[in-house]
């Protein structure tokens, strides 16, 4: 290809490859346009680049690199799949084009980095460029720098890892060369611009002089937060913010924004080296710690504080060296030891972290006691310490001790720890210091502010005001009820100025919106939180003079609607009673004055009148002006106060009383009813609650009052005043409506403890109504306390206590209703916020209010020595000890003194039962202790992890049942945090390992969320994938889903860099699987979503963030479950608020619930499914009728890829959930077609479910669904897989049997519509099973979808094989069923019209009625035998793979196949008949196209290019090769395949160039090893074109007189060297079958062989040539595959006459090369399907007839061949005749066996004997069955009424057994019974041969011709034989005689003129195997039936040519042997003379 003309003709991709750089400069440029051009991103012609993009950048010429580059740029930037790329891309672009002199190279290099950093693909580039910095070429490591620096610059540090950049920066600072050095302190002020001071530490120890500059540097740095500029593809609304801001000049609200986002990533600790310093302390420090001097004691804390100093330390067990130094601050004299101690204690903390937080707990109380010191420095350090500690823990674990030290009479203390707490809360945000945390500190610290001590109100104020800026008013509020004004200003004046660390975020909402909506206010007006608001507020609700107490309520109420709902919950709740306690009793003057003003006169004379009919028409008066009184108005307590004026409660009139008990309920529900009010009037109420006629007028007005003033206030006062009076039925009733009123209201708020004791004492009454009341009111608590509510009755009576477990029991399983009430009126619409959050904590508050023990002082320093002594008795009593002092306490404080040390010890006791005894106390511990067993969880907990590693069974389970038994107590939090877990992980401990993964498996898909260190046991996790262990193995694989819940597929898969590269890949692996199996993360609960609201203004992005990180793959799974959303309601009712839109993402379960793809992608998914099926891992979808567990099992599988909702709808128990599921399925099959396509395994297995439900309206939906997707299906050219037709097709033909008409007609519609999406061929065998159902309508539905599937499709359908299958349909002919009957009638007239009388052949005997009745219809219907109709051509290419799998398998034995028989009468007919109806492109005929020129240039190129490609299915096929037939790839080699198929179609092109030119490409993609896997997958096809052109070289340009002699040899060259360099690939020449090797060796033998090659100019050239490559073939090709052919190829030509001698000999020839060969490949080569070859080869050459041959070359090769087998294998090769079904049939097996036993016999050991036995044995059994056989045949024809059928069989006998010996039986009878027998099987003969005439003269389907020739034949031959020549007249010879002359063509003498083309053809070889035109067409089906057939009729005609007359066959070949003897006895005579 020299000159520019040719490369310009090139596709754009093989430019882009060429050796010429214009030419790569060329393609460069047009594939820069072609990507610029590409719309679609997704576009299949990006991945043909896929492979070239490196190359793009790496170009040698600079000129073409530049071009590369920009094309390269391009690409990344718009394609899809540029991801790929990365890393050989950045690899390139750092190594070639970092290094280039031209900074326009340099520019694109650092662009395309750049880009890929865009496209998400960041780490990758990073990774490239820091191993750049190790290059040595300085122009590199500048390049990289730089790239880095602007990479950063442009992206920011979220995006870029700061900590691997920062740990290189000090070895470039000290690069020798400059440019070097000037890039570093660039890159190095850029990361200081990122994160500002963290970078300090790493960079202190490099050069003075460049640490000084580099300050001055950073000085200039501008103080404004840096902000990213430039975006990832996922970060688009990101980018658009940006922008909108850039326009606007960047508002100040989105600075702020920007501003959190930005914190500093990079902590120092991070960037820096941890030291070890344990193995560094003194030697003698422990000594002199405990030293009586000073100094002493001095010198040793002095050691430790310089070790401390190192800023991070190791993590160890510094569990001594904390002990020692809590005692020196505990308990030291001296002060400056004590601050030196406290010194050191603060370094440890800063040094360790979050590492020494299991010490914290041990600590803290120490230094608080330690405030009392007043010294200045001691006081400093120890608050320095306490500090540094409060960081390394949480404030949860700590708070039981803070709360502990703050009841301390020293006001130093006190006022010290008030400090640290306000320091702490500064270090808190809102959900880390929640309504549990702050109710106790609250409490202690209102304390401080009412301390007498200044210092100590003035801490308390600062560590309230602190909480109150953290957590907000609306949650700190409720705790300040009781502080008057001067003190709530005071705390929020001290709010005001508290800096929090976590910056203006974390603030409540109310001062943020405060902020920003009242700008114009006065700073002392918001500063009370908005009073104007407020007041108006209090206005509408009372006397204006309550207005300063209402102030105090909470936040302001109007600034923003969101505030209303987030604040307003605070005040709804307890606002109201926080005012009215201070509501002052108003006189009964007062009270009437004000009564009068609202009330008419005369209703208030008549309230006390003795008439109480005027007693009545006043309340009705009192209730009409409540009714219309305005709430302002109302003065609720004067009214309730004329109500109880006399005779008020004692009211007798039940009317009356009646009226005013409701108009109590009337005022509180319309007036700002206030407990003052409430009080007047509740203990009337108790007193009528328990009356029959107004009690429920009672309750009533009850309800009322509690929704005015709050349950918790009036349950209290109800019960209260209920257990005061006597009377039972007010108490059960009281209990009665409690019961009801927490139902409405829910349980927060309610004091248990008050409760509780009323509760005991209603359950001691006498009277059973007031008990029965007690247990139902306690099964309502129960539904919100849970199981800690029967701790407080544990001490009851066991009868009662019974009764409590049977109501708790009830109540088991339930879930509390959703509050209706009490969130009404003034609680705007956030009331039930509040609630919602403490409702969680009530659990906890019940357990906090259990009475605790404080066994403190019992674990004395004996106790815990005794735990410790020598003696394992004593320790045991020690843990006895212990045992009985928790049980005695049953519920303990957390103050368990020296305990968890001794217990720690235990645990790793020598004495197992010790240890157990040990984790039994743990276990009790965790239950005494409650949650607040949290605290040991580090130094107690994870060494009981450690026993889980115990090699006892029964030790680890215990130890496991503690675990958890903790776990349940402390959640999970505490264990996951710090590295401890995944140092236990890290222990190369088998059983540990199983049993903390099958832990972590089972805890963390519980979790909602997991502390960052999970991360830190990933690599340990990754190790146990590989562990020795199998157990381990798995429980690792069964934990890695659901670490990815928490981590996500990216960080895991960021976590196997560090692997090595084959673990990595295998993890990677099975990480992919994983990722298909994650499930969703479980749903937060609703008060997520309402703090949204209600938290601070920054929360706008929260919800969507934190769904997109849930999801995973997907946002549907993790929208939190609608059902749960309890907060839901809150949104509906606050109309207009600002918030509602927030809420309704996760809330609101209507539509937008329901967006997003409802069926989801999941990579891989199908495939797993399958491989989990084939692997026995699920169950197989195979059932009579679904059981639970298939229904489980599909749900659990469609969980990670259907929406949850419609999951939901799918397998909801109401059908009308099913049809909507359809309706959506329906609606959604458009527009998702590859999800549909990518679940349609499981979409179908539901259908099946839904084809057993008995609603037909489901049924109809669901054949409605089927037809629009299997339309669907066929557009897409989707073709099914089996797994998705054997687990459907089967139960839909279920439904062809339904009684409704309207849904049979559907399922047969359906049926039609699936041949479109899966070969006809095998939906046949499913119809054909559906005919065997006892359904009769089934029955005969199927059959009539069987008649239309042959009309359609032709008889290729028919599987296994016609025959099997007509005989099948014929059965039901005479069915019971008229219908079936008919059925089965028409399908066989079907078949009839379009297969002729072969039908009555194949059908085999039918009994005479049903015989019959089939003629009777044949004739009925008037058609006649047509062709195959054109449907055909569709189910073709459908069925290529199946054939072609056959064909390359195995060869079947014979069976009663003819379609296998059609392709083999091909080549003889195609003379006589070439009109052809069959469509061409399927029926290609060979000798038409070698005998036509024209029609081979048209038809080739379309034949192979001709849709192939995009036809086939992929197929599972166990053997590869099939890929030659039905090349299908996947899109990203679709293009390849398609040149490549181009191009191979040219190779057989008529025209010499053409072809020349094709080959010549071949063969430069042959010679690259880098291409030469692109041939893959197209080896047979290639060779089929080449056998083609070889073909045409002998047949037609040989023979072409205008042709150049020269060309011709120019051909062969290029053939040969095509193929050459073919079999020098190995892996390529091992994909060519067995097929096109036979026609290959024998294409390239009868080349060789030709006479005319002899005398070209080059002929000896060419021979040399061939030689040279059969050589290559025979040692390249796949061993089985080439011995295979050339034993067929062998018995072929040994078969055909015409072929000579010269042929045989030279496959022989090959075949001895091949025995040669066999030592070294005997291992690679399948002996089994060697022995069959060889078997059949004995089939068709016995010994006998070998030894006929002229030569006996062939006898001596297969001898060769056996021996050199036998002695290769030994005895074992008799373990190889697996695939002969018939062994008896040929000499194989007896013949090995006297091979092996001559050998055994040879080597001198004892004989085998048994082997001889055996192999007589089966000779005599093979035999002796065949004798029975015929025994039974004759038996028939004795008899009457089975003479025919005897006869049939008999004929049908001697056809397949030609060597049987019938003569015996026929001597045992009369003369007249054998002329009958001979006489039958004659009649037979000729009806047979008739039959086979009648197709010929229709003019159909040559194929069928010879089908029965030969084997009538062969019969007649040997039943002459058999009769002695009797009866026989010349007539029958003649007339086969002209049979056969017609069939091959014979006429007249016509033979001589051939040309000698027809000898060469492969005639023979199509029976034999797959022949590769064949194999092209993909007609061959059952091949070694077939062949049996043709070696008869081969054999039979060519003898009877080469005799010329009519006379039996056996007579030429015996006469000639006769002569040969002859001859042999003359030569022996005259050489003995």
């Amino acid at each position: 290809m020299g000159d520019d003309s040719e490369w310009m003709k090139l596709p754009i991709d093989q430019k882009c490859e060429h050796k010429l750089w214009k030419a790569r400069l060329n393609g460069y440029e047009e594939a820069l346009k072609l990507f610029q051009k590409i719309d679609d991103e997704k576009s299949p012609e990006w991945s043909k680049y896929l492979g070239l993009i490196k190359k793009f950048v790496t170009d040698s010429n600079a000129v073409a690199q530049l071009k590369g580059l920009e094309a390269a740029l391009a690409y990344v930037e718009n394609a899809h799949v540029a991801g790929k790329t990365t890393g050989e891309v950045a690899s390139g672009v750092v190594n070639k084009v970092f290094n280039q002199p031209k900074a326009r190279a340099k520019e694109l290099g650092l662009d395309i980095c750049l880009m890929y950093i865009e496209i998400e693909k960041g780490e990758t580039v990073q990774e490239e460029l820091l191993k750049g910095l190790d290059n040595k070429n300085p122009r590199i490591i500048v390049a990289c720098i730089e790239t880095l620096r602007k990479a950063l610059s442009e992206f920011g540090s979220k995006i870029i890892s700061l900590k691997p950049i920062i740990k290189v920066l000090p070895k470039l600072f000290e690069s020798r060369e400059k440019a070097v050095r000037d890039e570093a302190k660039l890159l190095a002020v850029e990361i200081y611009r990122w994160i500002r001071d963290a970078l300090r530490p790493p960079l202190q120890n490099i050069n003075s002089v460049q640490l000084k500059e580099l300050e001055e540097e950073w000085v200039k740095v501008s103080s404004a937060a840096p902000k990213q500029t430039r975006f990832l593809r996922s970060q688009q609304e990101l980018k658009a913010k940006f922008e909108q801001q850039q326009a606007a000049g960047g508002d100040a609200d989105g600075g702020d924004d920007d501003e959190e986002e930005v914190v500093p990533q990079v902590d120092a600790y991070e960037l820096l080296e941890a030291v070890e310093i344990l193995s560094k302390l003194p030697k003698d420090f422990y000594e002199k710690i405990e030293a009586k001097k000073w100094q002493e004691r001095k010198e040793a804390l002095e050691a430790v504080e310089m070790l401390v100093k190192n800023p991070k330390l190791e993590s160890g067990d510094y569990a001594d060296l904390v002990k020692v130094l809590k005692k020196v601050v505990g308990k030291d004299t001296n002060v400056m030891l004590v601050a030196l101690a406290a010194k050191c204690l603060a370094g440890l903390a800063t040094g360790l972290r979050k590492k020494f937080g299991q010490y914290a707990g041990h600590v803290v109380p120490t230094i608080l006691e330690k405030f009392k010191e007043k010294k200045p420095q001691v006081v400093q350090a120890l608050q320095e310490a306490i500090d540094a500690i409060f960081l390394t823990t949480t404030l949860q674990n700590i708070s039981e001790d803070v709360l502990a030290v703050m009841d301390n009479k020293n006001p130093t203390i006190k006022q010290q720890t008030s400090l640290f707490i306000a320091r702490s809360f500064r270090h808190c945000t809102p959900s880390t210091l929640p309504k549990s945390l702050l109710k106790p500190f609250c409490a202690a610290l209102l304390k401080h502010i009412n301390d007498s001590a200044p210092e100590v109100r003035d801490a308390g104020f600062e560590a309230l005001g602190t909480a109150l800026k953290v957590a907000g008013e609306k949650a700190v509020n409720p705790f300040l009820a009781d502080v008057d004004k001067l003190k709530l200003d005071r705390i929020k004046e001290c709010a005001e100025k508290v800096e929090l660390v976590y910056g203006k975020k974390t603030g409540g909402a109310a001062e943020k919106k405060e902020g920003k909506t009242a700008p114009g206010r006065t700073p002392a007006l918001s500063g009370a939180g908005g009073d104007k608001e407020t007041k108006d507020a209090a206005a509408k609700r009372g006397p204006l003079k309550k207005a300063p107490a209402v102030k105090s309520g909470g936040p302001p109420k109007k600034s923003k609607p969101a505030a209303a709902m987030g604040g307003a919950g605070a005040k709804g709740k307890k606002g109201p009673e926080t005012k009215e306690i201070f509501e002052s009793e108003l006189s009964i003057e007062v009270c009437e004055e004000k009564a009068a003003a609202v009330l008419p006169a005369s209703c208030i004379q008549q309230l006390d009148s003795g008439n109480w009919k005027e007693r009545l028409a006043c309340m009705e008066e009192f209730q009409k002006a409540v009714e219309l009184m305005e709430r302002s108005e109302m003065p609720c307590q004067a009214l309730v106060r004329m109500l109880a004026k006399k005779p008020g409660w004692k009211e007798t009139n039940f009317q009356v009383m009646q009226m005013k008990l409701h108009i109590v309920a009337l005022i509180a529900q319309k007036g700002n009813f206030s407990k003052t009010s409430a009080q007047v009037v509740l203990d009337g109420l108790v007193d009528k609650v328990g009356d029959v006629k107004c009690g429920s007028n009672a309750k009533e007005a009850m309800t009322a009052i509690a929704e005015a003033c709050q349950l918790p206030w009036t349950a209290e006062q109800v019960v209260a005043m209920a257990f005061s009076q006597k009377n039972p039925k007010n108490q059960s009733e009281t209990l009665n409506w409690l019961s009801n009123a927490i139902k409405e209201f829910g349980f927060s708020g309610l004091n248990v403890k008050a409760f509780i004791s009323n509760v005991k004492t209603a359950l001691a009454a006498t009277n059973p109504a007031v008990r029965t009341s007690a247990i139902t009111l306690l099964g309502v608590m129960y539904l919100y306390v849970g199981p800690p509510l029967r701790m407080f009755f544990e001490d009851e009576k066991p009868a009662l206590l019974s009764q409590i477990d049977a109501e708790f029991e009830k109540m088991q399983g339930q879930t509390a209703p959703v509050p209706t009430r009490g969130i009404s009126g003034h609680s705007a619409g956030g009331g039930d916020d509040g609630e919602e959050e403490e409702q969680e904590d009530v659990g906890n508050d019940v357990v906090d209010l259990l009475p605790r023990t404080d066994i403190g002082d019992k674990i004395t320093a004996e106790l815990v020595a005794k735990i410790g002594d020598k003696n394992w008795k004593i320790r045991k009593e020690g843990l006895d000890e212990v045992t009985s002092i928790i049980n005695e306490a049953k519920f303990i404080q957390p103050n368990i003194g020296e305990l968890p040390a001794a217990l720690k010890s235990r645990l790793n006791d020598s004495n197992k039962i010790l240890v157990q005894q040990t984790l039994s106390i743990l276990q009790q511990l965790a239950t005494a202790m409650g949650p607040n067993i949290k605290q040991y969880v580090k130094n107690l907990g994870i060494p009981v992890i450690t026993v889980l590693g115990d090699s006892k069974n029964n030790v680890r389970a215990a130890a496991l049942a503690t675990v958890n038994a903790w776990a349940e107590q402390t959640g999970m939090k505490e264990w996951l945090e710090g590295e401890d877990l995944s140092e236990e992980l890290k222990k190369e401990n088998p059983f540990l390992r199983q049993e903390l993964l099958g832990w972590l498996a089972e805890k963390l898909p519980t979790l909602r969320s997991v502390p960052s260190d999970l991360l830190l046991c990933v690599p340990h996790l990754y190790s146990c994938l590989e562990d020795r262990n199998g157990d381990v193995r798995k429980k690792a694989q069964d934990a890695l889903p659901f670490f990815m819940i928490h981590l996500g597929f990216e960080k895991m898969a960021k976590a196997t860099s560090k692997l090595k590269p084959t673990s990595k890949d295998q993890v990677l692996a099975m990480l992919e699987k994983a990722k298909a199996n994650v499930p969703a993360k479980p749903a937060p609960p609703a008060k997520a979503s309402s703090r949204v609201v209600g938290g601070a203004a920054p929360a706008k992005f929260q919800p969507a963030s934190a769904l997109a990180e849930d999801s995973g793959s997907n946002t549907m799974e993790s929208k939190p479950d609608p059902k749960k959303a309890k907060a839901g309601s809150a949104s509906s009712k606050a109309k207009g608020v600002q918030g509602k839109k927030m809420l309704s993402k996760p809330n609101l379960k209507e539509d937008d619930d329901k967006s997003g793809p409802v069926f989801i992608i999941v990579p891989n998914g199908k495939e797993q499914r399958m491989k989990d099926e084939k692997g026995l891992k699920v169950l197989k979808w195979n059932f009579t009728t679904p059981r639970d567990e298939y229904i489980e099992q599909l749900k659990t599988q469609m969980s990670s890829c259907v929406a949850k909702w419609l999951q939901d709808e799918m397998f909801h128990a109401d059908f009308q959930h099913h049809n909507k599921a359809l309706a959506v399925m329906i609606e959604h099959l458009e527009s998702e077609k590859d999800g549909v396509i990518s679940c349609l395994d499981l979409i179908l297995k539901w259908l099946t479910l839904r084809f057993f439900d008995t609603n037909t309206s489901v049924l109809m939906k669901a054949l409605e669904y089927l037809k629009v997707l299997f339309h669907m299906l066929s557009q897409e050219e989707y073709h099914l897989t089996e797994n998705e037709a054997s687990s459907f097709i089967p139960y839909l033909i279920l439904k062809v049997g339904e009684p409704k008409d309207v849904i049979r007609r559907d399922v047969r519609a359906i049926l039609n519509k699936m041949c479109l999406i899966y070969p006809a061929s095998k939906m046949f065998t499913f119809i054909m099973e559906g005919t065997k159902s006892k359904n009769s309508k089934q029955r005969a539905e199927c059959l009539e979808e069987l008649g239309c599937l042959v009309e359609s499709y032709g008889m290729n359908v028919c599987q296994p094989t016609p025959g099997k299958a007509l005989k099948e349909m014929a059965i039901h002919i005479g069915d019971r069923d008229n219908t079936v009957r008919n059925a089965a009638l028409n399908t066989i007239v079907t078949v009839y019209n379009v297969h002729g009388d072969q039908v009555f052949k194949l059908i085999g005997n039918l009994s005479e009625k049903d015989m019959s009745m089939l003629e009777e219809r044949i004739k009925r219907s008037a058609k006649r035998p047509s062709a195959a109709p054109l449907r055909q051509a569709e189910e073709k290419p459908q069925r290529t793979q199946n054939v072609g799998a056959n064909a390359t398998m195995l060869r079947k034995g014979p069976a009663e196949d003819v379609s296998s028989k059609l392709n083999q009468n091909r080549n003889m007919g195609s003379h006589s008949e070439p009109a052809h109806t069959v469509p061409r492109e399927f029926q290609l005929d060979l000798d038409e196209i070698e005998n036509d020129n024209g029609t081979v240039r048209c038809e080739m190129p379309a034949l192979v290019q001709h849709k192939l490609d995009d036809i086939f299915e992929p197929v599972l096929i166990p053997e590869p090769k099939i890929r030659a037939v039905s090349p299908h790839f996947d899109d990203m080699h679709s293009s390849t395949a398609s040149i490549i198929n181009l191009v191979v179609s040219q190779v057989a092109s008529g025209d010499v160039n053409a072809s020349i030119q094709a080959l010549a490409q071949i063969d430069e993609v042959l010679r690259q090893e880098d291409k030469a896997e692109a041939m893959s997958g197209h080896i047979d096809q290639f060779l089929i074109a080449t056998i083609m052109q070889l073909r045409l070289i002998y047949s037609t340009h040989m023979a072409d007189e205008k042709l150049d002699k020269d060309e011709i040899v120019k051909l062969c060259s290029c053939v040969f060297g095509s193929m050459i360099s073919l079999f020098q690939i190995e892996s390529l020449a091992r994909e060519a079958s067995i097929g096109v090797l036979k026609d290959l060796v024998h294409s390239l033998i009868t080349l060789m062989l030709d006479s005319r090659v002899e005398d070209l100019e080059e002929g000896e050239q060419v021979i040399r040539s061939i030689n040279f490559l059969v050589l290559k073939v025979l040692k390249k090709s796949d061993q089985t595959n080439i011995l295979s052919a050339l034993l067929v190829l062998l018995q072929d030509s040994l078969l055909t006459t015409a072929s000579s001698p010269k042929f045989s000999e030279l496959v022989m020839k090959c075949l001895w090369r091949m025995v040669r060969l066999l030592p070294e490949t005997i291992n690679s080569i399948n002996l089994d399907r060697i022995l069959l070859e060889i078997h059949t080869f004995l089939k068709v050459f016995p010994k006998e007839k070998l030894k006929q041959c002229k030569s006996d070359l062939p006898m001596r090769t297969l001898k060769t061949l056996i021996h050199t087998l036998c002695e290769l294998k030994g005895p074992k090769i008799l373990d190889h005749l697996t695939m002969i079904d018939d062994k008896n049939e040929s000499e194989l097996e007896a013949y090995l066996c006297s091979v092996m036993k001559h050998s055994m016999d040879h080597s001198g050991s004892k004989a085998d004997k048994d082997t001889e036995k055996g192999a007589s044995r089966i000779e005599e059994k093979a035999s002796k069955a065949k004798a029975d056989i015929l025994a039974e045949i004759f038996k028939k024809i004795g008899s009457k009424e089975s003479t025919k059928e005897g006869l049939a069989e008999l004929y049908e006998y001697k056809k397949k057994y030609s060597d049987a010996d019938i003569e015996y039986f026929l001597k045992l009878s009369s003369q007249f019974f054998r002329s009958y027998v001979e006489r039958g099987l004659r009649l037979i003969e000729t009806e047979q041969e008739g039959k086979g005439r009648i197709p010929a003269s229709t003019g159909i389907s040559p194929q069928m011709e010879g089908s029965c020739v030969p084997a009538s034949t062969h019969t007649v031959s040997s039943s002459i034989g058999n009769t002695n020549g009797e009866e026989v007249g010349p007539s029958v010879y003649l007339e086969r005689l002209k049979i056969l002359r017609q069939r091959c063509g014979l006429d007249s003498a016509k033979q001589e003129d051939r040309p000698p083309l027809t000898s060469l053809l492969p005639k023979p070889s199509v029976p034999a195997v797959a022949s590769s035109t064949d194999m092209l067409h993909s007609k061959l089906s059952q091949l070694r039936e077939s062949r049996e057939q043709y070696q008869h009729l081969d054999l039979d005609s060519n003898q009877t040519h080469s005799s010329g007359i009519g006379t039996t066959l056996a007579l030429p070949s015996s006469g000639t042997n006769i002569d040969d003897l002859k001859k042999r006895l003359e030569r022996i005579k005259s050489s003995r003379k």
